[in-house]
């Protein structure tokens, strides 16, 4: 992953970080806490609908000028959504871009690779090993949103849950200093004390 990072450093390329993750109105339950002897309590409907989100963690190829790139809708993510989330980081990431993937089977369609070979001009892509999700930094920006802001909420509409995702990337990107703790959770960025040594 070091000489991806090079490459994308010699060619001033943007890096993205692409996954995809669910929000369901059915509330995750996550430790709180409560007045001593009052027992928290969550009122749900039990309705199983899916908030289901394409993202990119971007940044430059040491880690500065992070942004979040999301796509939110209720239907599965399938290789048709792949593409026009790939159109939408092109024509909102100016020049070149490294885009980063897991081998979801979206991911390695024939649609997808031959998109992919069509637009080599500016996007060259590398592939995470395999069952290796802990290398991906969008993993770690998941994890937060299914802590706050929608963690212990009962929300009646999937709209609800967009605010609340749409809100959370807002609060996030004004935040370099945690945006890049994504990136360090991953170690494929060095820690913040070492990169200010650099």
């Amino acid at each position: 992953m070091a000489s991806d990072k090079k490459g994308a450093q010699k060619r001033a390329a943007k890096l993205a970080f692409l996954d995809e993750s669910g929000f369901s109105l059915k509330p995750s339950v996550r430790r709180t806490w409560a007045p001593r002897g009052q027992t928290p309590h969550i009122t749900t409907h039990f309705n199983w609908k899916r908030l289901n989100v394409i993202g990119s963690l971007i940044c430059d190829s040491d880690g500065k000028e992070a942004d979040l790139l999301l796509h939110l809708q209720p239907k599965s993510i399938k290789e048709d959504a792949v593409l026009l989330y790939l159109e939408a980081l092109h024509t909102q990431v100016s020049g070149q871009i490294v885009l980063l993937l897991d081998h979801l089977p979206a991911h390695r369609s024939a649609k997808v690779a031959a998109y992919l070979a069509a637009n080599l001009d500016w996007l060259t892509v590398e592939w995470f090993p395999s069952y290796a999700p802990e290398l991906n930094p969008i993993e770690y920006v998941w994890s937060n949103a299914k802590g706050e802001p929608t963690a212990n909420s009962s929300p009646d509409t999937l709209a609800e849950i967009e605010h609340s995702i749409l809100g959370l990337r807002k609060h996030l990107v004004s935040d370099q200093e945690v945006m890049y703790g994504f990136l360090e959770a991953s170690k494929l960025f060095p820690k913040k004390e070492e990169r200010s040594l650099t």
